[in-house]
């Protein structure tokens, strides 16, 4: 039986065996592939923070330097809240809005004409999927949190 936890919520966690750890595992490693480019992404950019500088200037951004940092505090911090599970639906949502605003500013296909539209064009929808999945992360997150927090018994 979970801890009564004074003003709070017990947590129900059980479920059994190999299937339960193994669906866990597989839930953790679905999460960190929808990650993998905001972590690769951050990461580049924290370590060649003047290649960050000029993709912001690339694309207009200013100012660039504290913009750059934003993107990368971002990046890293969503990716970590969505991976720990602390606030995952915040981080989710976060990385879905980023990533709609980042494809509108990036892949701006209708600007474009040739090979380059279409490529743009693709890079944009399969961004916005990527969008779509998080808000279905964060989705499932809060639904998950109103199924499994009941209110304390008495004591």
């Amino acid at each position: 039986m979970a801890p009564h936890l004074p003003g709070a919520a017990r947590l129900r966690t059980h479920r059994g065996g190999h299937a339960g750890r193994a669906a866990r595992v597989l839930h953790w490693l679905a999460l960190l592939l929808l990650c993998a480019a905001y972590l690769q992404g951050g990461l580049n950019k924290l370590l060649d923070f003047g290649g960050a500088v000029g993709e912001m200037q690339h694309f207009g951004l200013q100012p660039a330097a504290p913009l750059a940092a934003a993107v990368i505090a971002g990046e890293l911090g969503a990716a970590a809240m969505v991976l720990s599970g602390r606030l995952r639906w915040l981080g989710a949502a976060w990385l879905a809005l980023f990533t709609v605003a980042a494809s509108c500013i990036a892949n701006r296909y209708w600007e474009l004409a040739g090979a380059e539209r279409f490529m743009a064009a693709n890079a944009f929808y399969e961004h916005l999927g990527l969008a779509g999945g998080f808000l279905l992360v964060a989705w499932h997150d809060l639904a998950n949190k109103e199924k499994t927090w009941q209110p304390a018994a008495p004591a």
